[in-house]
């Protein structure tokens, strides 16, 4: 694709305007008075060079594309009034094709609205000073071609521009998609794999079996199975080191459980490996009969809740006191299904470490 640089184009424009000035000066000779069209040509360099001016941006100000409505209409009075439409004009109707460039200008520039005007009336002007025939003599069917091409061009590519954006946008959606589709395959077909390698041997030895397994291999299935059942629902909440405390806690007879609803997604590694840390040896700590790992909504300062419970009356060995907060009592309750049940441990696991989490506030104070 050819693309020409918006500096180019301003050059070009400059170049193409400053001719039509030295039409105007070397035209001098053919005027009544020279000093009206002196200050006409002043008009049109000031005009070009706000127009052409800030090329930082598009659209121009609103306040230059009436400047340059006025000089369009204040330069062909000034320029006609000087002629004499009985005599031969030469270049001395410079002033038509310069309006032309001008409101050429603004209409690539989104000014449309003032290049009408400015276009209409030098048509307007021009039938009213020289008739209908000056149209095609003075040239202003050419600076009229100019400003409807300009504005069916610029509207023909702001289309376009628009159109290749919003099929860049798809392009990218559709990336996406694949990518997170792709992802899914890969996770799945990692966890498949994962699965085959810790089930396959006790699957062969069932089979091998015909089914008849003892007690101990019992238990062993059914904590394959729950370990399993962390892969789905603990995502998140699960490294090496707390999925080998999670099943030494099974092991000894503890009920556990592994909500991950999300809070950690946008977990930074660093402090995801903290919370595995802190998690690890909580669960090594406790000595509860039911533990309770769930994750925290992403905008709380708490990434991890651990709840452990003792079943029956004895008393407690937690790790605080006895002052919770009641709504967080009656849940671990509810989840442990059990009225009598104790709490052993509460925990909560910061999403960020102590340290940032001071020295964020240190520097908001």
């Amino acid at each position: 694709m050819i693309t020409v640089s918006r500096g180019v184009m301003v050059v070009l424009a400059a170049l193409f305007s400053a001719y039509h000035v030295v039409l105007g000066i070397t035209s001098m000779g053919l005027y009544a008075h020279p000093a009206p069209v002196i200050v006409a040509l002043c008009f049109y360099a000031v005009a070009t060079v706000l127009s052409l001016a800030d090329v930082r941006r598009l659209v121009l100000a609103t306040w230059i594309a009436a400047f340059d409505l006025a000089v369009s209409i204040a330069v062909p009075v000034l320029v006609a009034s000087q002629l004499d439409t009985h005599e031969e004009t030469g270049y001395a109707t410079w002033y038509v094709a310069a309006i032309g460039t001008l409101l050429t200008i603004v209409v690539v520039r989104r000014g449309n609205i003032f290049a009408w005007f400015g276009i209409a009336f030098l048509v307007v002007h021009t039938i009213a000073f020289a008739g209908v025939i000056a149209l095609g003599t003075y040239g202003v069917i050419g600076s009229v071609v100019w400003v409807v091409a300009a504005a069916v061009v610029t509207r023909a590519l702001g289309a376009m521009t628009r159109d290749a954006t919003r099929f860049a946008r798809a392009e990218r959606q559709v990336v996406e998609w694949h990518a997170e589709q792709e992802a899914h395959v890969i996770e799945r077909q990692r966890r498949l794999d994962e699965t085959y390698r810790r089930a396959a041997p006790l699957l062969i030895s069932i089979a091998e079996r015909g089914g008849m397994l003892t007690p101990d291999e019992r238990a062993e299935c059914l904590l394959l199975e729950a370990s399993m059942r962390d892969d789905i629902r603990g995502r998140s909440l699960l490294d090496d080191a707390v999925r080998d405390r999670v099943m030494q806690a099974r092991r000894r007879g503890a009920t556990v459980v592994l909500l991950d609803d999300g809070g950690l997604d946008e977990t930074h590694d660093d402090d995801l490996q903290r919370i595995h840390s802190s998690l690890a040896q909580a669960l090594e700590r406790s000595r509860a009969d039911k533990l309770i790992v769930r994750t925290v909504e992403s905008g709380s300062p708490v990434a991890v809740t651990v709840v452990g419970l003792r079943t029956g009356g004895g008393p407690g060995t937690g790790t605080h006191d006895a002052a919770r907060p009641r709504d967080a009592l009656d849940e671990a309750a509810a989840e442990s299904e059990g009225a009598d049940d104790e709490v052993e441990l509460w925990l909560e696991i910061p999403r960020r470490s102590p340290e940032v989490t001071g020295d964020i506030e240190g520097g908001r104070s």
